[in-house]
């Protein structure tokens, strides 16, 4: 399994944000834009909050597994490749959706301040913090899933996911 390049969601976030601005401000000139959902933030925030939970979970588990603790319980190989795709999916879908209130938070902070616009502004601009929360929680769960060196036999001298 590839590992998440950070460039990679960099591009996804900088594409859908110019996208996302641009539909906006075509959006805009031929009548209202569409309001940006308070539960945008808050389900990206659960998700941060899944990805991070599982990611300490794994953590605590794998550290007891590894010093050979009694009455550790183990971390089923495919329990650990799920998360990991679970992560990296997170993180790709996460990346779209904060450049897309990345994009639209922007315009709505170049096109005029009023209370309405300046209220979404604020829920896309908290939807980008949430979405770089899922990110940052997806990558450290990936790095929590990480074979160490050494432990992976077949392939050869670098590191591979559980």
């Amino acid at each position: 399994m590839k590992q998440l390049r950070i460039k990679v969601l960099v591009g996804l976030f900088l594409v859908m944000g110019i996208l996302a601005w641009a539909g906006a401000r075509l959006w805009d000139s031929f009548g209202t834009l569409p309001s940006v959902p308070v539960a945008a933030p808050i389900v990206l925030a659960l998700i941060a909050a899944v990805l991070a939970g599982t990611a300490f979970s794994l953590r605590s588990r794998l550290r007891a597994q590894r010093e050979r603790r009694p009455g550790a319980k183990g971390v089923e190989p495919l329990v650990a490749a799920r998360a990991v795709v679970f992560g990296q999916a997170s993180a790709l879908v996460a990346s779209l959706v904060a450049g897309l209130y990345g994009g639209v938070g922007a315009f709505l902070l170049t096109s005029g301040v009023d209370d309405a616009r300046s209220s979404q502004a604020v829920y896309a601009g908290l939807s980008v913090v949430a979405g770089a929360g899922v990110i940052a929680a997806a990558i450290f769960l990936e790095r929590v899933c990480k074979l160490p060196e050494g432990e992976d036999g077949d392939d050869g001298p670098g590191a591979t996911r559980a």
